[in-house]
């Protein structure tokens, strides 16, 4: 458990780099789902998702930690590898990001642009999770995962903000991944003692934490996750995040790419922002819900905008994109 004082002292860190971001109820999409919708906009930071905020407190630990790694290495599908490089950057660390084959283009060039070494191995995110340990022994490298208690800190401070910001919250969508985010909503929800009804949000082509939330355990799938909801391609959930999910998840549903694609639309027409396949899987899930939270006061998580202009010219033509094959 985080208390408050801890979140604000990450918070303070973070700051140093980026500002808050902000958390608007837009009135189209309270005219559209007959709820209204808060959104906050992690899709506004450096490196247009959430997960820099981690990266920068990870980062920072580690050097006070282990002044003596020169360099780290870890697995992504890309926005967790940007806030690596972001934060590896500005502390003088050396930085390997290994990615799927065939993983998004533009989140590679932005790795890079970043600093970070790319190195493009395995089928999905898990396959490459495997690489990127191995090239840690084989390199001298520092092996940062992607869920740790560090990240779910830092990535948390976005949630602090939020209900700060919006204390009467009924309900709070959240895409998952591995689990830094949403952990780090259950921990801010507690440092708060806010009663708001947290929501997971999983891909239908990688429902492993739906699976797992439900029989108390962790259970992996074992075919590609192959949803352009990238963000979300995670075959194998972690126990650690399971475990926080357990004690302030309320429920985990799944969506499909075509919600998907259908809600990053919606964003882009009722709120002309960019939304990334994950970014927009939690309005997307608040949709199909919207009967349930008619009248409510709901928030939604776009946690990143990073969407390849090949996909979202796909998604603006009232298609959905289908990953290709590695």
């Amino acid at each position: 458990m985080f208390a408050l004082a801890d979140f604000r002292a990450a918070a303070d860190l973070v700051y140093r780099h980026m500002a808050p971001t902000p958390q608007y109820a837009w009135p189209l999409l309270a005219a559209e789902l007959g709820v209204e919708t808060w959104v906050k906009h992690e899709n506004h930071t450096p490196t247009g998702a959430f997960k820099v905020r981690g990266g920068i407190v990870y980062v920072d630990r580690l050097r006070r930690r282990r002044p003596e790694v020169t360099g780290i290495v870890s697995a992504t599908r890309g926005n967790h590898g940007q806030s690596l490089a972001f934060a590896a950057r500005n502390a003088g660390l050396a930085c390997v990001i290994v990615v799927p084959l065939g993983n998004s283009l533009e989140k590679n060039a932005a790795m890079r642009a970043f600093g970070a070494e790319v190195v493009e191995a395995g089928r999905d995110f898990d396959e490459a999770k495997a690489e990127a340990a191995r090239l840690a022994v084989a390199r001298g490298l520092e092996m940062v995962p992607s869920f740790h208690d560090d990240l779910v800190l830092g990535v948390g401070t976005y949630a602090i903000e939020l209900l700060s910001a919006v204390p009467d919250l009924d309900v709070v969508f959240c895409p998952i991944g591995l689990g830094s985010g949403i952990c780090g909503l259950v921990r801010a929800k507690a440092a708060l003692g806010h009663s708001v009804s947290i929501v997971g949000v999983v891909s239908d082509r990688a429902p492993g934490y739906r699976l797992s939330f439900e029989a108390g355990r962790p259970i992996g799938t074992t075919t590609p996750a192959d949803t352009f909801a990238d963000g979300m391609a995670v075959r194998i959930p972690s126990a650690e995040a399971l475990a926080v999910m357990t004690s302030g998840v309320a429920r985990i549903v799944e969506v499909g790419d075509d919600a998907i694609a259908a809600a990053a639309r919606r964003y882009y027409t009722a709120t002309h922002n960019l939304a990334e396949g994950a970014g927009a899987a939690a309005l997307a899930a608040l949709t199909a819900e919207s009967d349930r939270w008619h009248g409510a006061k709901a928030a939604v998580i776009l946690s990143g905008g990073n969407i390849d202009r090949a996909w979202f010219r796909t998604v603006l033509e009232g298609g959905t994109p289908r990953p290709a094959a590695a």
